[in-house]
């Protein structure tokens, strides 16, 4: 009870929680109208990797603005019984969308330097069993590139088995048509076996996050092979 009333006291500083009305709207219209009206060909992969309880965060390559609508299609409520919960820039927490954000259950994160009050919310979602999305990259990447990690993925991790919560990272590969995503694009998500993390010390948040970085780049080698654009490294 009292790590609960702890997670509504943070929540109401961060953001609104996931509106009973809002989203289910925001369910049918982005997954049953936008995406299959936008592209062509929607593929998923790997879901048999996503628990349906417990603690876990997604770990997405950000190719688009519309991974954001990608993610709860391949791992959302239709699928796991339960919502995405997103990190969200808090530079995208401004104007109609960010009041939309607030009330889907996604909270602002400063990515430059992540605050504190961001950081415990999102340990409270992890001890409360939820799917928390977080995009590891840090900004949207459409060159094929070898993918760099920020420190915060490994350090959420380390943060919450510290307090006792085991969290599985879920890699995944998001792939579109064209880099620029282009209208009837096939698009593709790929979810990657989970990666765990349970030493606190400094080099082994730095093999999970290089480690993390294969899978998910693995995860979208799969993706891209899905929507007929190979992935080319150099």
């Amino acid at each position: 009870m009292t790590a609960q009333l702890a997670l509504v006291g943070r929540q109401r500083g961060l953001c609104n929680g996931i509106s009973p009305w809002l989203g289910p709207v925001a369910m049918v219209v982005t997954q049953d109208l936008v995406l299959p009206g936008y592209f062509g060909p929607l593929q998923v992969r790997g879901q048999e990797h996503l628990p349906s309880s417990g603690p876990v965060l997604l770990a997405p390559t950000h190719r688009a603005r519309w991974d954001a609508l990608m993610l709860p299609f391949g791992a959302g409520r239709r699928v796991t019984g339960r919502d995405c919960r997103f990190m969200v820039s808090s530079d995208e927490m401004v104007g109609l969308q960010g009041w939309c954000l607030h009330r889907l259950g996604c909270f602002p994160v400063d990515t430059r330097r992540a605050g504190p009050g961001s950081l415990r919310y999102a340990l409270d979602l992890l001890h409360q069993g939820e799917q928390l999305v977080m995009f590891p990259e840090g900004r949207i990447q459409q060159r094929d590139e070898p993918i760099g990690l920020r420190p915060g993925l490994a350090r959420l991790v380390q943060l919450a088995a510290g307090q006792g919560v085991v969290v599985p990272v879920i890699p995944v590969g998001i792939a579109y048509g064209h880099a620029r995503p282009r209208w009837r694009d096939r698009a593709a998500i790929c979810f990657g076996a989970p990666q765990h993390l349970r030493s606190g010390d400094r080099e082994a948040a730095r093999r999970f996050n290089a480690e993390a970085a294969r899978s998910m780049q693995a995860a979208e080698e799969v993706a891209r092979s899905l929507v007929g654009r190979p992935l080319q490294c150099p």
